[in-house]
């Protein structure tokens, strides 16, 4: 960065991506905190908790930006463009997000968009949402014994884009000795339970976590040959985490009994 860069930067606003975690307040960092209650502009999705919003300061402008999978969304480039107005006129912007701006949060897209503007961008982590839902069960998302390491993916795929090979990432679990961990996937669990199965045994431990930390939360333990059933049996919807692996046989550990695979 030059020095001419280097000012018009310096003499702007600028913008922070803040993760405001799975919801619970309690669970936000002190760098989150102190970022919202700086804020003069707040660009909040959907999925934050109302009661993390009101920590803005009363004179911040706060701005409303739905961003749900399946629902009626302001377009990307509609935010990223009053991210950028608000910079440029002098403003702290900050871009509060639902559990991490950089897991399935788009702010990839965001913090290139706003460098290629000369505007000065800080990313503040929050508890992503898979983490926070295995957590409520009581059990780890790695585990010496049951899991190497996770996978985190996402269900949803853009219109006119081929979705995550399923059977690849089943494989991996299985090979792998991996906890998969799918944000949006109610909406396709069939297919994602189909093509899973042609890799994992239908016994492998499942759980649907749905809005994760609230006091609203609910879950479900199954078996990924009952993933589906038990979604509609449930009446479980969105936002909800899927969790597929052998670390959920922990959950027998923490008081729960995990379910048994119906016959064939």
């Amino acid at each position: 960065m030059n020095d001419r860069e280097h000012t018009r930067m310096e003499s702007q606003g600028r913008c922070t991506l803040v993760g405001a975690g799975p919801g619970d307040p309690e669970l936000l960092t002190l760098k989150a905190v102190r970022a919202i209650e700086a804020a003069t502009v707040l660009l909040v999705d959907d999925l934050v908790n109302p009661e993390i919003v009101k920590l803005a300061s009363p004179r911040a402008r706060i701005v409303h930006v739905g961003k749900r999978g399946g629902c009626k969304s302001t377009p990307q480039a509609f935010i990223e463009k009053l991210m950028v107005m608000a910079a440029h006129e002098g403003e702290n912007v900050v871009r509060l997000k639902g559990g991490d701006p950089f897991i399935f949060g788009r702010g990839g897209e965001e913090v290139e968009h706003l460098r290629a503007q000369g505007i000065a961008v800080e990313v503040v982590n929050g508890i992503t949402a898979g983490l926070a839902a295995v957590t409520s069960l009581g059990v780890p998302l790695t585990h010496r014994d049951h899991a190497h390491g996770v996978v985190f993916v996402t269900g949803h795929a853009q219109p006119g884009a081929e979705g995550a090979d399923w059977r690849a990432l089943g494989a991996a679990v299985r090979d792998a000795r991996l906890t998969l961990v799918v944000y949006m996937g109610v909406k396709g669990a069939a297919q994602i339970q189909q093509q899973l199965l042609e890799a994992l045994p239908a016994h492998t431990p499942a759980a649907v976590v749905q809005r994760a930390s609230l006091p609203q939360q609910r879950h479900a333990l199954t078996t990924l040959g009952e993933l589906q059933a038990t979604i509609a049996a449930q009446g479980l919807g969105s936002p909800s985490v899927i969790v597929v692996g052998d670390v959920l046989r922990g959950v027998a550990l923490a008081g729960q009994a995990l379910p048994r695979a119906r016959a064939a």
